[in-house]
């Protein structure tokens, strides 16, 4: 008995000093070098990023991972969605440990948002590599499809159809502004690496660590260089319909009108005043997408429908919102109508314990090695691809600041030692799960 638990003492610590080794070997101007060379795909004079999903850009920078992670040993393979998957084997035919995010971006996004956890993936092979380190499970870096959904929506198409297979036949369908179909640019995407095996979808995978860039700015006003993501926020969207009635804005008395615009801004106002009233900074409530009909500078508006987005960590605050929306567009007295429907709806993510506990210990060392503040425990505010990841397999996310809060925008911006210390904190939680 004393013989065994010597022998698992032993592996535990050469398990750790793996991490530890991989955490070290990480390295600071490769990774920014390779950040520059994506964002040439797609890049503005302004320092921001135009790659927008299965566009000429996003296929060439495709093109680049791809031939980036086969100068690093890797193997690469496509499945249906376009999802790339870039494989550093291990010792055994195990479930690999799955890292990476997505390199498309917002129609003006910034170099960092999803490329940086593309390219940390890689980079923690390059580690792996450097420090000679063969782990027991395979390593998988994924760049995922259509995240952003400003192209064709809904975002995070390629991890949920990678989960859910199923969905891929109604994403197909989706059309672009330009009347591009989903499918036919998928298909083009696939045509276009005829040297990419391709392969099945929602294969096992024992775990995932998704890196990101914030996009908030709770690290930067805490003075902490890396967040423990413990789960994701819940959200829901509904869309509301306002039905006046159309009319001159010159000869319609104010006391006769029925106008759309007016009620609508009248709810506007007691959302937002349940929001402040009600329930605070737990609630986060967006209306934010406005059409006005007939959208004429001298026409009293006849319809208005706008949208509205709330998110809380805990469910329960959302269903009070909800019956709050209802009785509000209930008790609103006008001569018109209002309709209210829901639109989308996803309960809070998760992350499990043990994850985090390990995600905790990666960022910690990485944080002590310089001398910096330790790691903070947050949740996401924003949808990411491991809100999905969670359901297929153990999963959890590390953050680094954005500089101002800013992201979706030229301007977005981290530290490159905060890059680095990100790359560092995945390097050794990769490894560790990659040994389990």
């Amino acid at each position: 008995m004393n013989k065994e638990l010597n022998v698992s003492n032993l592996e535990q610590r050469d398990q750790t000093a793996a991490s530890e080794r991989a955490q070290d070997h990480v390295q600071h101007d490769r990774l920014q070098s390779v950040i520059a060379e994506l964002a040439a795909f797609g890049g503005r004079s302004d320092g921001g990023v135009s790659r927008e999903t299965l566009t000429d850009n996003d296929l060439q920078a495709r093109r680049y991972l791809i031939d980036l992670a086969r100068s690093r040993g890797c193997s690469v393979t496509i499945d249906d969605c376009a999802n790339l998957f870039f494989r550093r084997p291990g010792t055994s035919d195990l479930p690999p440990v799955l890292t990476g995010s997505h390199a498309d971006t917002q129609p003006v996004g910034g170099k960092l948002d999803g490329a940086y956890g593309v390219l940390a993936g890689l980079e923690v092979i390059a580690a792996l590599n450097d420090a000679g380190i063969e782990t027991l499970r395979p390593v998988e870096v994924v760049a995922w499809t259509n995240e952003e959904g400003c192209r064709f929506g809904p975002g995070a198409m390629g991890s949920s159809a990678f989960v859910d297979p199923s969905c891929l036949p109604a994403y197909r369908n989706s059309v672009d502004a330009k009347g591009v179909r989903f499918g036919d640019a998928l298909d083009l995407a696939l045509q276009a690496v005829p040297d990419v095996p391709r392969r099945p979808m929602a294969e096992p995978m024992s775990a995932c660590v998704e890196l990101h860039i914030e996009q908030g700015p709770v690290l930067e006003r805490a003075l902490v260089s890396l967040g423990v993501v413990t789960g994701i926020q819940s959200v829901r969207w509904y869309r509301i319909q306002v039905t006046g009635t159309a009319g001159h804005a010159g000869t319609m008395p104010m006391g006769e009108r029925v106008d759309a615009m007016a009620a609508a801004v009248g709810l506007a106002q007691q959302l937002y005043a349940y929001q402040a009233v009600e329930a605070g900074e737990k609630l986060r409530l967006t209306l934010g997408r406005w059409q006005v009909s007939p959208n004429s500078i001298n026409t009293i508006p006849g319809a208005v429908e706008f949208t509205v987005d709330v998110r809380c960590v805990d469910e329960q605050v959302l269903v009070q919102f909800e019956a709050a929306l209802n009785r509000i567009t209930r008790a609103y007295s006008w001569a018109g109508q209002i309709e209210f429907e829901s639109m989308f709806s996803r309960p809070p993510t998760h992350f499990p314990a043990a994850m985090l506990e390990l995600i905790e210990r990666a960022c910690t060392r990485a944080c002590s090695s310089a001398s910096l503040a330790a790691p903070l425990r947050m949740t996401s505010g924003a949808f990411h691809d491991a809100m999905y990841l969670a359901e297929h397999c153990p999963t959890a996310m590390i953050f680094v600041p954005s500089k101002g809060g800013v992201s979706h925008n030229a301007a977005e911006e981290t530290a490159p030692e905060e890059l680095f210390l990100g790359v560092q904190a995945l390097a050794y939680a990769v490894t560790s799960l990659a040994n389990a």
